[in-house]
């Protein structure tokens, strides 16, 4: 039934399963947290633990997951790791994952032509 309508399309076992994994790693407040605190510049692991309210070593630990799935990079200065996003996708994961929230949170409709930027912070707001 499906196949028969002009545009539809599904993504192939490879995409979706790392599309599940992408869900999987985000699916921890404290990730949320330093992937959002990642948006708005590089940073170290023991401000993150400060932004995120966790010890470093756990930070740590989150880092090295989401860096393995390519959500954030690392820069090595002296014996410094900063990290970052990885790249825009990752904003406009969370941006929508945060505009649902709010949706959900304060009960409103669906909002298909809605602005998920609103949640960035305010300088990667396109």
């Amino acid at each position: 039934m499906h196949t028969s309508l002009p545009d539809f399309d599904m993504p192939n076992d490879e995409q979706v399963h790392l599309a599940a994994e992408s869900f999987r790693l985000l699916a921890d407040p404290t990730r949320i947290k330093v992937l959002w605190a990642l948006l708005q510049g590089e940073s170290s692991v023991a401000c993150l633990a400060e932004l995120a309210g966790a010890a470093p070593t756990a930070v740590s630990q989150h880092l090295a997951k989401l860096r393995l799935a390519g959500l954030v990079t690392g820069r090595r200065e002296g014996t410094f790791v900063y990290y970052s996003a990885a790249d825009t996708h990752v904003r406009g994961l969370l941006a929508q994952a945060l505009h649902h929230a709010d949706h959900v949170d304060r009960d409103l409709p669906a909002d298909p032509g809605g602005h998920p930027q609103r949640h960035l912070p305010r300088e990667q707001r396109a």
